[in-house]
């Protein structure tokens, strides 16, 4: 057998890398294990959880990627699984996207109090439709923001612009590793010259959106107040999410003091999530077990893509 090549490892070599790769996950394993501690698995504890919800109404809000569908390299191609869709399509369901930046809530407000930024319209079906939209104003500029985007992104392989209507995500999971630097130089760079937007990160994603007192936070407690959740004592509000746009939503959980905040991680993470889930597949597996226990009066409020 000829001499080995500079990059072609020796036996010992790989007898050692091998060892290291299995400390290195059964360090993970302990790490997470000692998270789950402070953020106890919501399906090893749902029995414990749901005993709380006897007589109340349980008000679900969830995030879309990495929550009901899995995080994939093509943003287009996130998909629900069938059964989490499935129990998505209910009639009392409100969406919301961009953040939640742009709310519609198909059965019209429980709530008579009108909202700033709101307005009506007439569903296929004859229903009063609300939509919410409180950066309306900005959409020119963020169509202008995306064209420049689009241009100067076209030297960055894998490089996605998403319009998401009141925000813009550059998603760069195909982006190669050393090109990484410079595609976020050339976003932070485009930005700088629209003062009232600011880039915030995510998974794989830099978030772009204007400058409004306005998150995920502030849209769970909107919601809450146009159906009239705020002025009862019987609900529990439970939200699911993923991204570290969702702790503005577990912040408000935690504040009002009830219900149940819930982070999807399979790695150990600095949260205001209270219970967590491993995955989107254990994220469905929540779901229909809540439903099972519910059905039929369960309330559902759906952020999704928010």
């Amino acid at each position: 057998m000829g001499a080995l090549s500079p990059s072609q490892p020796s036996n010992l070599e790989s007898i050692l890398l091998s060892a290291r790769l299995h400390e290195n996950e059964e360090a993970m394993l302990d790490s997470y294990s000692e998270w789950l501690v402070k953020h106890p698995s919501a399906l090893d504890l749902f029995e414990q959880m749901i005993e709380a919800a006897h007589g109340k109404k349980i008000v679900v809000f969830l995030d879309y990627d990495g929550t009901l569908s899995p995080i994939v390299q093509d943003p287009d191609k996130a998909f629900m699984s069938d059964k989490v869709n499935g129990f998505v399509q209910l009639k009392n369901v409100a969406y919301a996207g961009s953040h939640g930046m742009d709310i519609s809530t198909p059965f019209g407000s429980l709530n008579n109090e009108k909202h700033p930024h709101e307005s009506r319209s007439v569903g296929e079906q004859g229903n009063e439709i609300v939509h919410f939209q409180p950066a309306q104003e900005f959409l020119p500029t963020i169509q202008k923001i995306i064209q420049v985007l689009e241009e100067r992104l076209k030297t960055v392989k894998g490089a996605m612009v998403e319009d998401n209507k009141f925000c813009i995500s550059v998603h760069f999971r195909r982006v190669h590793e050393e090109d990484l630097d410079s595609l976020k130089e050339m976003v932070n760079s485009t930005v700088e010259a629209y003062p009232n937007f600011r880039v915030s990160g995510g998974k794989k994603v830099l978030e772009i959106r204007p400058c409004i007192n306005w998150d995920k936070g502030r849209a769970l407690e909107y919601l809450l107040d146009t159906f009239g959740f705020n002025s009862c004592s019987d609900f529990l509000p439970m939200y699911i999410g993923d991204d570290k746009t969702d702790e503005d939503a577990f912040k408000v959980i935690q504040r009002i003091g009830r219900g149940y905040a819930i982070i999807v991680s399979s790695i150990p993470r600095e949260t205001e999530a209270s219970y967590s889930l491993r995955d989107p597949g254990e994220v469905m597996s929540f779901l229909m077990r809540l439903t099972k226990w519910k059905k039929p009066s369960i309330d559902c409020i759906d952020l999704l893509k928010i």
